[in-house]
Order: structure tokens, then C-alpha cells, then sequence
């Protein structure tokens, strides 16, 4: 058997408590949305080198607002940017959990992958003796099928 880096239960009891904090948490940010590929794509990136420069740009425009014209909005500036800042400590903590869910989810399907990969080897060893699995074994060998390609006819 390979190495086993889980070994865990996630209860029924469990799953609905993380169900509810999650909605919990959806419900605390009601001002979330969603955005379309396409929007993302012609969007400003934005990343960590740009949450500083955005963040000293916003001490600038406040330290000299004479310099910004009519049309530019302060205020509007500074709420995105104290968004940005509140939601950072928040983004965190979840990209952290969620990449130790991945992890967690990963690791668990790989052992049980594995796992099940000697069970279908264990199962075509004692098929051959008995015979007693040929149904269930065609079941499982559909994972491992290849799509055959369709050939051009040659002329």
C-alpha cells in the first residue's frame, strides 16, 4: 500500500457546520460579485506589487489633492482602497484554506486512487482463477479504455 498522509473522517455533522460558516461568511459579504471571463481579461491586473503602489498613490492624492482634477474621484479612490485593504487579511486566510482543502482532497483521492488501482489488479488476478468478475471488471477497465481515432479513409 502507498503511504497514507490522511487519514480522516469528515462527518455529516462536520460538513453541514462547514456548509453554514461558509454561508455565514457569503452572507457577511454582500457586496461580493462575480465577474465574467470577459471582464477579467480587459481589466487592470492587479497583484501585491500593485496593492502597495495603489495604496501610495492614495497618499499622494491625499496629501495633494490641488493636483487631481474635477473629474477624479477621491472619495471613490479611497473606498476601493480601503476595500482592497480589508478584504486582503480575509483573501489570506481563505486562499490558505483553500489550498489546504486542495491539499487535503489531493492526497485523499490519490491514497484512494491508488488504493483502488490494487483492488482492480487483485480483482483481474483472482478473475483469472475464478471467472467470477468479468462484469465488474469491464466496469471498472472503461476508466482505462482508449478512444480510438477515427481514421481518414486512405484512397
Amino acid at each position: 500500500m502507498p503511504t497514507n498522509r490522511i487519514d480522516a473522517t469528515f462527518t455529516s455533522e462536520q460538513r453541514e457546520k462547514a456548509r453554514a460558516a461558509l454561508a455565514s461568511l457569503a452572507e457577511s459579504l454582500p457586496f461580493l460579485i462575480n465577474l465574467g471571463a470577459d471582464e477579467r481579461t480587459t481589466m487592470l491586473k492587479f497583484g501585491e506589487k500593485n496593492r502597495s503602489f495603489v495604496v501610495k498613490a492614495l497618499a499622494i492624492a491625499e496629501a495633494q489633492p490641488e493636483m487631481l482634477p474635477h473629474s477624479f474621484h477621491l472619495d471613490e479612490f479611497r473606498t476601493d482602497v480601503a476595500l482592497v485593504e480589508s478584504l486582503y487579511p480575509l483573501r489570506h486566510a481563505i486562499e490558505t484554506l483553500s489550498r489546504q482543502v486542495d491539499d487535503t482532497y489531493f492526497a485523499a483521492g490519490s491514497e484512494a486512487y491508488a488504493a483502488a488501482l490494487l483492488v482492480y489488479q487483485y480483482a483481474k488476478m483472482h478473475n483469472v482463477a475464478s471467472g467470477a468478475l468479468e462484469e465488474t471488471l469491464d466496469d471498472l477497465g472503461q476508466r482505462f479504455a482508449r478512444k480510438g481515432h477515427a481514421r481518414a479513409p486512405t484512397a
